[in-house]
């Protein structure tokens, strides 16, 4: 026998804030019975999607409630609101008695997703990524350029595939041709049923601007998600075991947005479009955890635009750390040494600095003796340092911010 479905209704009068940005406990999200709620962000950077007034039917909080991370939205009520109250041990159980729900949360957090990292390119990297299949070319040059064959091979086929009209063919089988030799490229032409595929270290799993059909759950091994923008590549994560990614490309039919590289010989659950809908009907725990991995995702990602925000390089440079930290969900503890998985050249990708100005940033970085680089890994040998220094800088931007607005209504 299944157990019970909890929920209980919350009532709040017009005018009351129901949740606050910062606030450390995000145990429950919200669906709006009756009522209007407007929801506000740290980085607002853009109009989100369909605007920050919900009615009816709309939910808000799922994304902190969900990664369990600090919230990042104040929702205030507008009109006096009756509202579902969902705690997130709960969710299992609520998509399991309503499907149609859970696809609305993960179409909504993929739409999202796609608007959001689009948003976050213009902003840390001053241009747009390009997604249409066209730019197949320039990924396959770019990592032949860095003899990565691999790589390039990969997305000089999926060019000749997708683009077969294009101005660059002829160039791109003759790399092809010449490149050929060195480069070992699996599953060039997968089985659409087979679930369980392996990829060698250095090999692509997808490559960013080709049309995506599936989405992948690292079983093990570790994959790199990165993109090439002005002919550089940037990281934008690095995903280990239960991770999934390729669900954007998957749910909205539309190109993928970045490329995945094995990064060690990694094993890959796979899932299309129809054991998707399967998946929903029938494993309520996977979607349960798609929504979860998807919520941090996302969490991370409206932190990243807050960085982006961030005048002062130094200042982003701790934000940014700090934000690795509650990502991995790290206690600050004064006094304690702690290891990042990146380097400095890493760290300066991460926030989208420009790649000629990184030996003054990190040398900047460094000048604090509590931070140093050990095996090419950043170490910090104070954890709460960390916060102290993203703290400061965040309020000097704050009185500077206010300073300006001061000297501007004063004219």
């Amino acid at each position: 026998m299944s157990s019970p479905l909890q929920l209980s209704l919350v009532n709040f009068k017009k005018g009351s804030y129901i949740i606050v940005t910062g606030k450390q406990k995000a145990d429950y999200f919200y669906i709006i019975r009756s009522g209007k709620v407007r929801v506000s962000r740290e980085a607002e950077v853009v109009e989100e999607e369909g605007g920050n007034v919900m009615g009816p039917g709309d939910f808000f909080g799922v994304i902190s409630t969900m990664s369990a991370h600090s919230h990042i939205e104040t929702a205030m009520a507008l009109t006096d609101v009756s509202l579902i109250s969902v705690h997130r041990d709960q969710y299992g159980l609520l998509i399991e008695r309503n499907t149609p729900l859970a696809i609305k949360i993960i179409m909504s957090f993929s739409q999202k997703m796609r608007h959001l990292d689009e948003a976050l390119t213009r902003l840390t990297f001053k241009s747009t990524a390009a997604i249409d299949p066209v730019h197949l070319f320039n990924v396959a040059e770019y990592y032949a350029r860095q003899n990565m064959y691999n790589l390039a091979y990969y997305a000089f086929n999926r060019y000749i595939q997708y683009c077969p009209s294009g101005g660059n063919i002829a160039l791109a089988k003759e790399r092809m041709a010449k490149i050929h030799p060195y480069a070992k490229v699996p599953h060039l032409n997968p089985n659409p049923a087979d679930f369980n595929r392996t990829y060698p270290k250095d090999s692509m799993i997808c490559s960013e601007a080709e049309p995506g059909k599936e989405l992948y759950i690292i079983q093990r091994g570790s994959v790199k998600i990165s993109k090439i923008v002005d002919q550089n590549e940037v990281m934008l994560a690095i995903l280990k075991n239960g991770d999934i990614f390729g669900e954007m490309a998957l749910l909205e039919n539309m190109p993928r947005s970045a490329s995945a590289i094995a990064l060690e010989d990694t094993s890959l659950l796979v899932v299309n479009k129809a054991n998707f809908q399967r998946m929903v009907q029938t494993q309520p725990q996977l979607i349960s955890k798609l929504t979860t991995l998807l919520s941090e995702r996302l969490w991370f990602i409206y932190k990243q635009l807050a960085n982006a925000l961030i005048a002062d390089p130094i200042g982003k440079i701790y934000d940014a750390l700090l934000m690795q930290l509650e990502k991995n969900r790290v206690t600050l503890v004064a006094g304690q040494e702690y290891t990042f998985d990146f380097g400095p050249k890493e760290l300066i990708n991460l926030v989208g600095l420009p790649v000629n100005q990184a030996p003054a940033f990190t040398q900047k970085l460094f000048e604090n003796k509590k931070m140093k680089v050990q095996n090419g890994k950043i170490t910090v040998t104070d954890l709460d340092e960390i916060k102290r220094q993203a703290d400061y800088y965040k309020k000097m931007e704050q009185i500077e911010r206010s300073r300006r607005q001061g000297s501007f209504q004063n004219r």
